[in-house]
């Protein structure tokens, strides 16, 4: 009886999760899959990427947890592709090989004063914020009274919410102290959620866009003009359930807020950024009023303004970054596949290679999409994948020994979960406070 097949599944986030639930279920548990994050902790975005406020989503970290408890799975932490292994190892050791590494990086504006100091990707103000070990040590300059958010999506949102709520609002989520501290002590008053187009194209959803209105304390307000909507974005909001859930939201804030309310969210829309201005540091945001041509597309007016902020937050989309060895797509920033297979420069099919999630499609849908997406990757490899055929040599368990490498293993990972929740409990901060260094990860996994 030929032995069940091993698969590598690089990244544990909700894909690759979601990819070693699928090859179980597919298989009926007769399969071996070792699941590789470059991290110490799984569940990618679901712990660096979801808002620390957003519980509800945050708890899908629970479900993603009974993957890794199965017994067909096994987490390796620490171990990364391109340092501490290769393509060719993973193939040597492993049936297939599944990519999952999702979408890591901001795209640029490509604007001058782009590089200023203040000017600075939503990523790295996310991962701070969602206590990523990368961005532990940043520092971000929260002593500006306006602040300029560009992007109408709903990392935007998350990342004005953020930014508009109190530190008490936010003590009993899991933002590292050091987190805490700086928001406490910021002093942003005012934040400007800047769209190039109208709010019949803007990304959010109603629901994330309506929390913004929900804040104690803080007014928003949109410009009346800025909601008058051409024909084809009336159009639009008739036809589509979000976008008109959205409409009727900014509707609803076209009034004058409070002027006594400490803090102020306006969302502007039909702006695009021109150029970020400052001697040594952001000191202001220069916008062109913008307009939709006869073909849909963004063009300038030439009318421009200055918004005076200290500080500019660029959340303009993701994208993937290459992959060591692996086919990549500079102009879409994916991987080139076929439902999955990965497709190499002749576009045919090169074997035992697959990939899932966005840094398959792109960084579209939610979190639940990467379901759907993953097994129809896993329904391909199986497909593929023949047992009497020839097959790898070499496990995995001997090549880490042989390079040293001190991987974190599930148990290891629980470790560090029990000593975030006992953080929290010291703190009475609620139900866990993150680790947000790697040190203090590494020594949490691994206690003497």
């Amino acid at each position: 009886m030929a032995a069940p097949p091993r698969v590598a599944v690089i990244g544990s986030g909700p894909a690759g999760l979601y990819a070693a639930e699928a090859l179980v279920k597919q298989t009926d548990g007769n399969v071996r899959v070792d699941v590789f994050d470059r991290l110490p902790t799984p569940y990618g975005l679901v712990r660096y990427g979801v808002a620390p406020d957003h519980k509800s989503i945050k708890s899908i970290a629970r479900y993603l947890q009974r993957v890794l408890e199965n017994p067909a799975v096994r987490f390796f932490g620490c171990v990364e592709l391109g340092r501490d292994l290769t393509r060719a190892d993973l193939l040597g050791c492993y049936d297939a090989v599944l990519y999952s590494t999702g979408a890591m990086v901001d795209r640029r504006l490509g604007v001058p004063g782009e590089d200023l100091p203040g000017s600075v990707a939503a990523t790295d103000f996310v991962n701070w914020y969602c206590g990523h070990p990368d961005a532990a040590d940043h520092v971000f300059d929260l002593t500006a009274e306006e602040v300029a958010v560009i992007g109408v999506g709903n990392v935007a949102v998350d990342v004005v919410r953020i930014l508009a709520k109190s530190a008490d609002e936010l003590r009993e989520t899991d933002v590292p102290e050091h987190v805490l501290d700086a928001l406490a002590a910021g002093r942003v008053r005012r934040i400007h959620m800047i769209g190039r187009r109208g709010p019949a194209q803007a990304k959010f959803t109603t629901k994330e866009l309506r929390e913004l209105g929900e804040l104690p304390g803080v007014g928003v307000h949109v410009r009346p003009e800025d909601m008058d909507l051409d024909p084809a974005s009336a159009g639009l909001a008739e036809s589509d359930r979000q976008v008109r859930g959205n409409v009727k939201v900014l509707n609803g804030w076209t009034t004058e807020p409070d002027a006594t309310l400490p803090r102020r969210i306006d969302v502007r829309f039909w702006r695009a950024p021109a150029e970020i201005l400052g001697t040594g540091r952001v000191e202001g945001l220069r916008l062109e009023r913008t307009t939709l041509d006869e073909s849909g597309r963004v063009r300038g007016t030439g009318e421009h303004e200055t918004l005076p902020v200290g500080l500019v937050l660029r959340s303009v989309g993701y994208q993937s970054v290459a992959l060591d060895g692996v086919p990549f797509d500079d102009r879409a920033s994916v991987v080139p596949n076929a439902a999955g297979r990965i497709l190499g420069p002749d576009g045919a099919p090169i074997p035992r290679e697959y990939v899932a999630g966005w840094i398959k499609r792109g960084p579209t849908g939610v979190v639940g999409t990467n379901k759907s997406d993953a097994a129809e990757t896993v329904r391909n490899l199986l497909e593929d994948f023949d047992p009497d055929g020839p097959r790898p040599g070499g496990t995995i368990e001997d090549l880490l020994e042989s390079r040293g490498l001190r991987v974190v293993t599930y148990n290891d990972w629980l470790n560090l979960d029990a000593a975030e929740i006992e953080l929290a409990r010291s703190l009475s901060r609620g139900e866990r406070v993150k680790l947000a260094r790697w040190d203090a990860m590494r020594a949490a996994c691994h206690p003497e």
